[in-house]
């Protein structure tokens, strides 16, 4: 990759090239490209004459006023026709040779079916690229929602042990008398509730780890991870480069441009349909009514048969032809618009987003600081009697919610530096 050295760390490398090497989507996709080049071969070989090899049995039996019946019987006639010369009526037809039929593309016809042909190829190429970067970026993406669910369980795992000590010492001091029953229920159900999100987190991560498992092509198991997401650093400075870099960099884009360009030649193809065609089709073979005589050298016939031919009457299907090409090259123009039009939408608002989410993050960790503080003090307050129960566990929620918030938005800065590297085509996207 590219960028994977920018973007992706080693354990996240070591997991895209797995993906790259067993998934299933891009296998399948690399079977498209065989059928694009195999269709290429079949518009080649369309150039080139036909030659078959021809063995054909046949027989006659001419009346005695049709045509062949009446030669035939003065031919038998004739003094020079005696022996295995005569003709027998019934009258076999033996034939043992090759057999050719070539249509002349003095139209260009067919030429351009190979061009279409050829630039599906490079198409179908393009789509691989296409489904690489976003195989990449999916891998990604998933696993740093991993290192992030990983750094939620363990904050969560952080605030279930400080909240078992404040419901220990509000127990004591219940025992006391200094609060009420009431006091040690909520202490109580907070915790419960911390709990009850352990679990949760923990099942998305069994979730994510699946669902990478299956972009990895293997069964389900467990992903080793790297540093965590709170240790992972980002660029300081990216750079999309200019629009026009933009066109030739996505693989979706270009993939289009040439699906656009192929359906442009389809149309010029069934144009020429209208056209008339010149076909040869010539011969060289045995040819005898006797098959005793079949291989002998007088028996052999060859010939060759030029033919003009074109559509005169009901010509509706090669006007439906055009009319489908017609429609299906604008809809490729179309899909080639779209397509730029949103890789140039997805890059604006992931630099957008990196800004955004970088300074989201440097306010949301001088609110965790403060929350922090504000936690112990209250816990003092509480222990000396200067402040109440509810607002410890205020403070308490307060931090856990700003603490994941925290890590939300550092998974979004990566998530989108992902979707960055995927809007520029997996090109190196640092400045």
């Amino acid at each position: 990759m590219a960028s994977s050295g920018i973007i992706y760390g080693c354990q996240t490398r070591c997991l895209i090239d797995t993906a790259l090497a067993r998934n299933p989507d891009l296998k399948s996709t690399l079977q498209r490209i065989d059928i694009a080049r195999a269709n290429y071969g079949i518009s080649q070989g369309a150039l080139l004459p036909r030659v078959d090899a021809v063995a054909t049995a046949g027989v006659d039996r001419y009346g005695r006023y049709t045509l062949n019946g009446v030669g035939n019987y003065d031919t038998n006639l004739s003094d020079n026709i005696s022996g295995s010369s005569r003709i027998p009526n019934p009258t076999p037809d033996y034939f043992v040779g090759l057999r050719s039929s070539w249509e002349l593309d003095i139209w260009g016809k067919l030429r351009n079916r190979r061009k279409a042909a050829y630039t599906r190829i490079l198409a179908s190429e393009e789509g691989r690229n296409l489904v690489v970067t976003a195989l990449t970026a999916d891998v990604a993406r998933l696993y740093y929602s991993l290192l992030a669910l990983d750094a939620e369980l363990e904050i969560i795992g952080e605030n279930v042990e400080l909240q078992q000590k404040a419901l220990e010492l509000v127990e004591v001091q219940k025992a006391a008398g200094r609060v009420t029953e009431l006091a040690v229920q909520q202490f109580r159900a907070q915790l419960l509730n911390t709990r009850g999100l352990e679990g949760r987190v923990q099942q998305e991560i069994v979730e994510a780890e699946n669902q990478l498992n299956v972009l990895l092509g293997r069964y389900p198991q467990a992903v080793a991870r790297g540093a965590s997401i709170e240790k992972q650093s980002l660029p300081n400075a990216v750079s999309a480069g200019l629009p026009a870099q933009l066109v030739y960099r996505r693989p979706d884009i270009r993939q289009a441009e040439r699906e656009l360009e192929a359906a442009h030649i389809d149309v010029a193809v069934a144009r020429t349909e209208f056209l008339p065609s010149l076909t040869l089709s010539p011969y060289l073979g045995f040819n005898a009514f006797r098959p005793n005589v079949l291989l002998n050298p007088q028996s052999l016939a060859l010939g060759v048969l030029g033919g003009l031919s074109a559509p005169l009457i009901n010509r509706r299907q090669l006007k439906g032809n055009l009319a489908i090409m017609t429609a299906q090259s604008k809809e490729a123009y179309f899909a080639y618009q779209r397509a730029i039009l949103t890789g140039v939408s997805e890059v604006v608002s992931s630099l957008k987003g990196l800004d955004n989410y970088r300074n989201v993050a440097t306010i949301q960790q001088q609110e965790v600081d403060v929350l922090r503080q504000a936690a112990t003090t209250s816990n003092e307050l509480f222990a000396n009697g200067y402040a109440t129960y509810l607002e410890v566990i205020t403070a308490q929620r307060n931090v856990l919610e700003a603490e994941l918030g925290l890590i939300t938005t550092k998974r979004a800065q990566f998530l989108t530096l992902v979707s960055l590297y995927r809007a520029l085509g997996g090109e190196r996207s640092n400045g």
